[in-house]
């Protein structure tokens, strides 16, 4: 028996990287789980490779939509019925420059795509959770939601930092009847986000993408960049009976990044 038998997760974000490594776990647990992104081909992709059958559906959408957030939440609960784990892992920036040069249009897009997401899913699954007297969100934040490691991330620094207090926010408020909400601050990875963002944030400080990828393992005790494994790993405790007493923490998986 998988400590998750039973259990629907909703991710978003789901056809790759942290969050295809977030529903791989929960699946491997006895999980069923729907996942988003906004790619139909991508997540079409994701569902043969994972191979769960009907313990998984893809539900194309863009989280800094309103409506597609809504529409997700709403799918996941028309094919199974409720939702017991939350997992807000889509999230990033695109205007990557100097504050004195972001854009009007660059911070609302980092805005939507990092804090209103959360939100938005959040309340939507909350409505749920709470009759029921149990769930878990579990926010994917940032090792720059704690600090600030590099220039010209103005905008993805704030919104992190901003999921972190509604993460707990969120925990004061619903711990009592049930509902647990933690977020997980990942160091760097070289997922598909990374490969894309990454060599943009490099540009624009004038370095390789290499040199940026080594300037976070080199910040790290261990001396290496984080695994998706060793982030599923912890988003699969905060889901398991065992994370129960586990709420409003923001748990760095960071390598020792900030000691």
């Amino acid at each position: 028996m998988g400590i998750l038998n039973g259990k629907i997760a909703a991710i978003t974000g789901g056809s790759r990287g942290i969050g295809r490594g977030i529903a791989e776990a929960y699946l491997a647990a006895g999980a069923k789980v729907a996942i988003n992104g906004r790619n139909q081909e991508k997540g079409d992709q994701a569902l043969k490779e994972m191979d769960a059958g009907d313990r998984a559906i893809f539900i194309a959408g863009d989280v800094t939509s309103k409506k597609d957030v809504q529409h997700f939440i709403q799918g996941t609960l028309d094919r199974f019925g409720q939702i017991d784990i939350l997992v807000n892992n889509a999230g990033g920036a695109s205007g990557f420059a100097p504050v004195a040069e972001i854009t009007d249009e660059a911070w609302k897009h980092t805005q939507n795509w990092i804090l209103n997401s959360t939100f938005w899913a959040t309340r939507a699954a909350l409505k749920h959770m709470e009759p029921r007297g149990s769930g878990r969100i579990i926010n994917i934040s940032s090792l720059e939601g704690r600090t600030v490691t590099h220039a010209s991330l103005g905008d993805y620094i704030t919104h992190k930092h901003a999921l972190n207090g509604f993460t707990k926010a969120v925990a004061f408020e619903y711990g009592a009847k049930g509902i647990t909400s933690n977020a997980i601050g990942p160091g760097a990875l070289e997922t598909d986000a990374m490969r894309d963002a990454g060599a943009m944030v490099a540009k624009s400080t004038g370095v390789t993408y290499e040199q940026h990828l080594d300037s976070f393992a080199q910040v790290a005790a261990i001396k290496r960049i984080i695994k998706v494994e060793e982030v599923a790993a912890v988003a699969l405790l905060l889901a398991s009976p065992d994370g129960a007493g586990i709420t409003g923490a923001i748990i760095p998986v960071d390598g020792g990044s900030i000691i």
